[in-house]
């Protein structure tokens, strides 16, 4: 089982009622000290100048745990912070072991002083068969669970998650955790390997009542940088994080993903040949979509290729780009337990002009569904040289359908597949709706192939969605790889978002 999915069966757990063992309800706050808005800025840039230190290990007998056994110990909801007070909010605690082998500072934020959350095992449940384990100055909480009235007033439901390394999850109402967003990536796809900056502290501001926002700040740390990240996260059918990170480098940074999410696809129509499944599809997200620079809208559907595949597509200023989950019906995946259809799906939108450099996809090859094997980041030209500062601010939405909407028809599926006289069909399906014209040989269609030969494009109207189906047949000759870019136009204007997909031999 990987982190995605042990993530999502912690979160089952917290639904268990369970009976407070041993001391007194309640988490334990230490001493107060001065707290602003410039604290955790002022701790990163400190922090730079001087040599990475790594944190240390929670005591051995925590990692040797098994993952049947670290689900026998859960947080008791009823010792949550703010519990029993009038605040919207409440918040959880993860216990360190098994993936999750250091401990991360938590602290709250009140009346402009921050005071530290010491760790306190009585604060979880546990079964019998949890072992007895030590507890030194190393232990510490792992990560925290925020929870608000989603549904229904006095039932707090949980909408995000901070655990491990600076990975973070949300969901909008009535969601199911899938993808994941990162503070930040370093060295992803590089030979040289991957760096994994961690979130090493936490400072909640108490919210207001009736406030649906809470302020969530996080100081970052790794060998190349540290950073000041600053959350203000909204919760409803969409959930807003506004985000605002301050970079300090170590060592220059070259490889570097600025507001990274991780997601899974395993396959789709375009490879169904590749796996004997009865689902028709799994994935947490199914495409990459970019609004660039230029005001074009690219859709690339996502692929699981048979070796590591890094694409980049350069842009200036760009408006916004996310991972999306297209599909939306239970029949689109068949499959009563993951609830893949009700997967979020994430739209990043910058604050400002990020100037030069390129949204960067990275498709890992997978065999399995609990790998995380997609990556997608803003790469930026230019490096942050040692010893600079580099600061952004960004929105990560979250839910169904994040992304703003243009007038462009939607890629609704992609499909793909042999033909007995050799080559191979193509098959693209486009929303329906008023922009549609009644007669398609109205609509003009741009296709193009870096390699090898494709037939005219035929258009038909799909009765089911009542959108225009373009379909074409690829002959790849003597191409191991091929890039595709295509698009309906009516009237000389654009009608639907640019397909680009990226061939590669089998």
């Amino acid at each position: 089982m990987d982190r995605r999915e042990f993530l999502a069966a912690m979160a089952a757990l917290a639904a268990v009622p369970g009976t407070a063992f041993g001391g007194t309800p309640g988490l334990k706050l230490g001493d107060a000290q001065l707290f602003d808005d410039g604290f955790v800025r002022q701790r990163a840039r400190a922090l730079a100048a001087e040599p990475y230190v790594p944190r240390p290990q929670v005591p051995q007998g925590w990692l040797d745990l098994s993952y049947d056994q670290y689900r026998k110990i859960w947080f008791d909801g009823r010792n949550a912070l703010w519990e029993g007070t009038d605040s919207p909010q409440r918040v959880d605690m993860f216990p360190p072991g098994l993936y999750f082998p250091q401990a991360v500072a938590l602290n709250v934020v009140e009346d402009g002083s921050a005071r530290p959350l010491v760790f306190d095992l009585d604060v979880f449940d546990r079964t019998d068969g949890f072992p007895d384990l030590p507890v030194d100055e190393t232990m510490g909480y792992s990560g925290l669970r925020l929870r608000a009235e989603l549904e229904k007033p006095g039932i707090f439901q949980e909408y995000a998650v901070f655990q491990g390394a600076s990975y973070f999850r949300g969901i909008g109402k009535g969601q199911t955790y899938g993808l994941s967003a990162r503070g930040l990536a370093l060295g992803t796809a590089d030979p040289m390997g991957e760096e994994f900056p961690d979130f090493t502290s936490f400072w909640l501001e108490k919210p207001a009542p009736g406030a649906q926002t809470v302020v969530v700040h996080a100081l970052l740390d790794s060998p190349s940088c540290t950073g000041a990240y600053r959350f203000e996260i909204t919760h409803g059918l969409i959930l807003d994080m506004q985000v605002s990170a301050h970079v300090f480098a170590r060592e220059t940074l070259t490889n570097i993903g600025i507001a990274p999410l991780t997601s899974m696809f395993l396959f789709d129509d375009t490879m169904r040949q590749r796996f004997s499944d009865f689902r028709p599809a799994v994935h947490d997200s199914d495409g990459l979509l970019i609004h660039n620079g230029a005001g074009e809208v690219l859709w690339r559907p996502l692929s699981n290729p048979r070796t590591l595949q890094v694409s980049a597509f350069s842009d200036s200023a760009p408006r916004g780009f996310g991972l999306m989950q297209r599909k939306r019906d239970f029949s689109d995946f068949n499959d009563l337990e993951a609830l893949y259809h009700s997967r979020p799906a994430v739209w990043i939108t910058p604050a400002e002009d990020w100037g030069q450099g390129a949204v960067t996809l990275v498709e890992i090859p997978a065999d399995l569904e609990i790998y995380d094997n997609i990556v997608a980041y803003w790469r930026p030209l230019d490096p942050i040289e040692a010893g600079s500062e580099h600061e952004m601010r960004y929105s990560l939405r979250w839910g169904a359908a994040p992304a703003p909407e243009t007038s462009l028809i939607h890629v609704l599926k992609t499909a793909m597949g042999g033909r007995p006289e050799g080559g191979h069909v193509i098959v693209i399906d486009f929303e329906g709706g008023t922009a549609v014209p009644d007669d398609l040989s109205d609509i003009e269609i741009l296709l193009r192939s870096s390699a090898g030969t494709t037939t005219p494009g035929n258009l038909q109207r799909n009765p089911e969605t009542n959108g225009p189906r373009l379909a074409f047949t690829f002959h790849a000759e003597e191409a191991d790889h091929a890039e595709f870019r295509v698009q309906l136009r009516h009237d000389g204007a654009p009608l639907s978002e640019i397909w680009l997909y990226r061939w590669t031999r089998p």
